[in-house]
């Protein structure tokens, strides 16, 4: 079975914006599931003003990619996301910053790091490898 998901990448200073929903324990990218007749675009600026309160419409929004990987939180399940790469943030958006709706936990995630092992396996296996690949990040140290 299949979920079709879009996600939202928030980077800031080689800093990836995650988030971790209510009863889970994986952290995922700000987004969710498409409503009936919505496009992905369309879904992805409603998560991210539904879960972090903030305003980013199709022309903030950059493709990363398309990606199908197993869900993180729907055992037997799988997801066909889409994923997007979204305008910076202001420093007004960063201190105003906070969960919404169904997020439990907001955390920022260096991308130059070694991932946790509690990421979802889309951001672990596909987004953070891609956002490596397209950005200019410098491992610590």
């Amino acid at each position: 079975m299949i979920l079709t998901i879009t996600g939202v990448c928030f980077v800031d200073n080689g800093r990836l914006l995650t988030v971790r929903k209510k009863n889970t324990h994986k952290f995922m990218l700000v987004g969710g599931k498409l409503e009936p007749g919505e496009t992905a675009i369309e879904a992805a600026s409603r998560e991210v003003l539904e879960e972090v309160g903030l305003t980013r419409s199709s022309d903030q929004l950059t493709l990363l990619g398309a990606y199908d990987e197993i869900a993180a939180n729907e055992p037997g399940w799988r997801v066909s996301s889409t994923i997007f790469v979204a305008a910076p943030l202001t420093d007004d958006e960063k201190s105003t910053l906070h969960p919404r709706a169904e997020i439990a936990e907001i955390t920022w995630l260096d991308l130059a790091a070694n991932p946790p092992t509690d990421l979802a396996p889309l951001l672990a296996k596909h987004v953070v490898p891609a956002l490596r690949n397209r950005l200019p990040i410098a491992p610590e140290g």
